[in-house]
């Protein structure tokens, strides 16, 4: 019966023996972290990403704490809150984790299950932040063809270029698109990496403007979109020229007479040429079988020969362009074109210029000559109406009418000088003008503008030659003709020898039958030489060393410096 009474005691003391026998600190309840997220070593994860730990019993929410779970990035720590549910304890940092950077996360052995046992030692793990994300939008930057081009050709694949990779998927026949006008241009696209490709179904037409639209439905691989509609535009090229060019009209014309010996050929084409096959090959000119020299020039839709001399009088030429010549399309003349032309007669009645008592000096001023010692004149010299003192230069010796110098082979004569030498300047002086005057008014000249003036490096035989602009000699010039045979030339600017140029007649040609009617001035450069009557309205000038064979008859001065001149 005692025994009975005390069964509830004895059983008490059995569970305290029993449960006395397992310890808190029994390796078989003591809690561990079974997962962890992210997983150890993990990489490229989020920088918003909420670190987390899954324990394997409950544990007590007091010991998970900013203190016993933490993250830090290197040997920095991470501040963020610590949270505990169920058997999961969680931290969520407060700010975005660093981009590319590893984290170690730990849950020390302060955290302790619910009967007080705590975590056997550390976890710790570690994991890799990725980039951040991807928030550009993209744009176009190359279209080919570019914006506003023009001559396109028919075939052309139209290809866009991204600013980044972008999402295959968004780059279709709907996001890519080509108009002409209103009208939609079937064609296939296609992508890869940054650029898209469209390709039309046919050709496209002849001068017709294509417009390009990438809509905002085009995306990249982070999922951004365009941030507007592009669009740009392009021009195809112009049907091809299948025209054959033909000769409009030519000069001189088929058959003409009479033309000029100094005459340049010219040729007008229906439409503008290829330059280079307007050349000494495709258009020539022959006298006989023989060619003429000349040179072929090509602008806009004409074609020129310029014959290097001037061509023989009362002959019959021939001209020629052949169909090598092309229009700029490639296109050649269907035939050839050959016309004739016959050059007038020489002047035979082209009379020398009178000069009247004119004739009588080598040198005729009104206003001065003026000398740089020391030259060397063959012929007299006149001045009128200035006086002796405005001839400088000479060292002149006075006698009764005249003066003589060391420089001079001949008389020095000037408007102040006893008689009869005031009257017979006077006479000289004025046949000086109505020569010049005579000269400039001979009708119908043989060559009109002649080489546009540059008369350099050419024969001239004789006639009358007319210039409404200055006239050049950059190079030595040769005068061509019988000893009766007269030369005009009428200059209504200036005449100028370069340096060191020579002039030279054969044929029996004659200095005193080569008249020089020039408007502007005269200036024969250092060294040169130059041969005929030069009639000048303005003023002469013979610079260093320059020779002269002829006569200079100034309205004004006549300027020397250690010339040697020459009466014919």
């Amino acid at each position: 019966m005692k025994l009975l009474k005390m069964f509830p005691v004895l059983t008490m003391l059995l569970i305290v023996l029993v449960t006395g026998c397992k310890k808190d600190d029994d390796p078989a309840i003591r809690p561990t972290v079974i997962s962890t997220d992210p997983l150890t070593d993990a990489t490229n994860r989020g920088i918003g990403e909420k670190i987390s730990a899954t324990f394997s019993v409950a544990m007590d929410p007091s010991t998970i704490t900013s203190s016993s779970f933490t993250l830090k990035q290197g040997t920095v720590s991470v501040a963020g809150e610590v949270s505990y549910t169920g058997t999961t304890a969680s931290f969520t940092p407060t700010a975005a984790l660093a981009p590319n950077a590893v984290h170690t996360a730990t849950i020390t052995t302060a955290s302790q299950n619910v009967s007080g046992t705590s975590l056997a030692e550390d976890m710790i793990w570690s994991f890799t932040t990725g980039a951040l994300p991807d928030t550009s939008l993209p744009t176009v930057t190359l279209t080919d063809p570019a914006n506003n081009a023009t001559g396109v050709t028919l075939n052309k694949a139209v290809v866009v270029t991204f600013s980044e990779a972008m999402d295959q998927t968004t780059i279709t026949a709907l996001t890519f698109t080509i108009m002409q006008g209103s009208t939609s241009i079937a064609g296939t696209v296609t992508k890869t990496g940054t650029t898209g490709t469209f390709t039309p179904a046919s050709n496209l037409e002849y001068s017709k403007i294509y417009t390009v639209t990438i809509s905002t439905g085009a995306k990249d691989v982070a999922g951004n979109a365009l941030a507007t509609t592009y669009t740009s535009s392009f021009t195809t090229g112009a049907a091809p020229d299948t025209t054959v060019p033909t000769v409009l009209s030519t000069d001189p014309l088929n058959n003409a007479i009479s033309v000029a010996s100094n005459k340049m050929v010219t040729i007008a084409f229906s439409e503008a040429m290829t330059a280079s096959t307007i050349n000494a090959t495709t258009f020539t000119l022959n006298q006989g079988t023989t060619a003429v020299t000349g040179v072929v020039a090509y602008t806009e839709t004409t074609a020129t020969f310029t014959p290097a001399t001037a061509l023989a009088a009362n002959t019959a030429y021939t001209a020629t362009i052949t169909t090598g010549a092309k229009d700029v399309a490639g296109n050649a003349l269907a035939t050839a074109t050959v016309w004739s032309f016959t050059t007038a007669g020489p002047s035979s009645n082209l009379a020398p210029v009178d000069l009247g008592a004119a004739a009588n000096y080598v040198i005729l001023a009104k206003a001065a000559v003026n000398n740089n010692p020391t030259s060397a004149i063959t012929g007299d010299i006149g001045l009128s109406p200035a006086a002796t003192s405005f001839i400088t230069g000479f060292a002149l010796t006075n006698a009764t009418g005249l003066a003589t110098s060391p420089q001079v082979t001949g008389n020095l004569y000037a408007a102040d000088m006893a008689d009869p030498t005031p009257i017979n300047l006077t006479t000289a002086v004025n046949n000086m003008i109505t020569a010049y005057n005579d000269a400039a008014g001979r009708p119908s000249p043989d060559f009109s503008e002649l080489a546009t003036g540059n008369i350099g490096g050419r024969t001239l035989t004789g006639g009358l030659y007319k210039w409404s602009n200055t006239v050049t000699l950059p190079s030595d010039v040769t005068i061509s003709g019988g000893a009766n045979d007269v030369w005009i030339f009428q200059i209504a600017g200036d005449l100028t020898i370069s340096n060191a140029v020579n002039m030279t007649l054969i044929g029996g040609a004659q200095p005193k039958n080569i008249f020089w009617q020039v408007a502007g001035t005269v200036t024969i450069g250092t060294t040169a030489h130059f041969e005929g009557v030069i009639l000048s309205q303005t003023g002469i000038t013979f610079q260093t060393g320059a020779s002269f064979k002829g006569r200079a008859l100034a309205q004004t001065v006549v300027i020397l410096d250690g010339n040697a001149i020459t009466m014919p």
